[in-house]
């Protein structure tokens, strides 16, 4: 049975595992956030395909990621200020619109391959996400060291990290096969050179 979730729709995208910093000011936002806190639940965040961030309906992107909320604050300017945590993906069925403009989904949860190692033909883009933490620090920086040798964790990270557009990195989070994630990381290493 699918599962019906709020959507909330971005020009980015989060991965399993990852965090993003939000900013929530539009009442069918905060409405979601409050039933959310309710429910002790999460939302999906889904990259906008067509629409605006802000007032109008927006059309999400067909996979997904479930957010939960780490930690809240209000800014400086009073808007409320979010931390979530990616967790499972999800694909999304159908969408409707409430009379809020709040999109639901009905998802059907994506499951995951058991862990992998580093194939030998990856573990240069292990090397690489290391000197990338190293360089610029972030929440990576306090990851246990054997999550960087696991294959969807160090693909994940990497599609973060990059500078990749944003329909690469959608691209990259509907991959169902951690190694064939890291291949398209590594075709795509020479175009980022270039740029």
């Amino acid at each position: 049975m699918p599962t019906e979730l709020p959507l909330f729709p971005l020009r980015s995208v989060l991965f399993p595992g990852g965090e993003l910093r939000l900013r929530v000011f539009e009442a069918r936002y905060l409405d979601m956030l409050r039933q959310c806190g309710r429910q002790g639940s999460g939302f999906g965040i889904c990259m906008i395909l067509d629409g605006d961030e802000v007032a109008t309906p927006e059309t999400p992107a067909a996979v997904g990621t479930l957010a939960e909320i780490v930690d809240f604050h209000a800014d400086a300017d009073g808007l409320l200020g979010l931390v979530v945590r990616g967790g499972q993906r999800f694909r999304v069925r159908r969408t409707r619109v409430r009379d809020n403009g709040l999109i639901v989904a009905d998802v059907d949860w994506l499951v995951e391959p058991p862990p992998q190692r580093l194939r030998p033909e990856h573990g240069l883009l292990g090397i690489l996400l290391q000197r990338l933490v190293q360089r610029f620090g972030g929440p990576v920086a306090q990851a246990e060291q054997r999550l960087f040798d696991d294959a969807a964790w160090v693909g994940f990270r990497l599609a973060e990290l990059l500078p990749f557009s944003g329909p690469d990195r959608q691209e990259l989070l509907q991959c169902e096969d951690p190694n064939a994630r890291l291949d398209r990381i590594v075709q795509r290493l020479p175009q980022l050179q270039e740029a």
